[in-house]
């Protein structure tokens, strides 16, 4: 399938980034959001950004010109192109709340569109049974996504070859190193993350270390260029607990459990950079 028009659901952190790299890359970029304000701020990212590649000299006046013309914002799901190729979903992780938006989507989109979730850790399989399921795949992008090069792109049970090597090759021409992972909790990165951010607030708990030192031991000793508990500041304490929920529940095995400490945070909505407080303390 030729890829021309593609539909992202949602303009946050995630969504306005997989905007800006499918419309620097000349796709016809419709990007949208349930409410105006949400709109505006997530196009309004996506012009930062390119200024901030013109000051580098990554690329051109021109080039951000054309990228800014690629992108439609879009108010309401309802509103979506029925003519797209393919439907990126990429709002926060709730299954019911994703089969929402699929299920809507599937009534209004041509049927030989590829419908794919930015997902990190919910089931392929799970969220396509009853939605064009051949059709259906995960591509999931990291953070922030016009500079990660890695794509993990998730199979469901039924995800057809045709739909994995339209996606495959679709990624290739975004820049993007693409990776086949089949359908288990958490995939690849998260899989094997979480758990080590999970162990580093464990450490923390029981005052083996400081917060400051964990992060000090993971970058000078493990060469990470970002020690743990700022990297769980940096991706959102609620998204790493339902992460771990979804790794704990799918496997159903306790060395998934979420630590206390961690779930005690996301009651008290200390999550990180977003809020202004996690592990350490942030200007908002």
């Amino acid at each position: 399938m030729n890829i021309k028009e593609v539909s992202i659901i949602g303009a946050g952190t995630m969504g306005n980034g997989i905007a800006h790299v499918f419309a620097q890359n000349n796709y016809k970029v419709n990007l949208i959001e349930q409410e105006k304000d949400f709109l505006d701020r997530g196009l309004s990212t996506i012009n930062k950004n390119l200024d901030r590649q013109v000051k580098k000299s990554t690329i051109t006046e021109e080039q951000k010109s054309k990228t800014i013309n690629n992108i439609n914002g879009i108010i309401g799901i309802d509103n979506t192109p029925k003519e797209s190729d393919l439907i990126i979903e990429a709002i926060y992780e709730n299954k019911k709340a994703k089969l929402n938006i699929f299920n809507k989507l599937n009534n209004i989109i041509k049927s030989d569109a590829i419908f794919a979730t930015n997902t990190s850790s919910i089931s392929i399989t799970e969220l396509s049974a009853d939605i064009r399921s051949d059709k259906f795949i995960g591509m999931h992008f990291m953070n922030p996504v016009p500079i990660m090069k890695l794509v993990e792109i998730i199979r469901g049970y039924s995800t057809s070859d045709s739909t994995f090597t339209t996606i495959k090759d679709l990624s290739t021409k975004l820049g993007k190193t693409p990776v086949e992972v089949f359908d288990y909790p958490g995939f690849i990165s998260n899989r094997i993350l979480m758990p080590m951010i999970n162990e580093a607030i464990f450490a923390l708990m029981e005052n083996v270390a400081s917060a400051e030192d964990i992060d000090t031991v993971m970058k000078l000793g493990m060469n990470h260029p970002m020690g743990p508990l700022t990297l769980a500041d940096f991706i959102g304490l609620d998204v790493c607990l339902s992460i771990m929920d979804v790794l704990y529940n799918g496997f159903n095995d306790p060395k998934y459990r979420p630590c206390p400490l961690l779930k005690k945070m996301v009651a008290a909505k200390k999550l990180g950079r977003k809020s202004g407080e996690g592990f350490f303390k942030y200007d908002k």
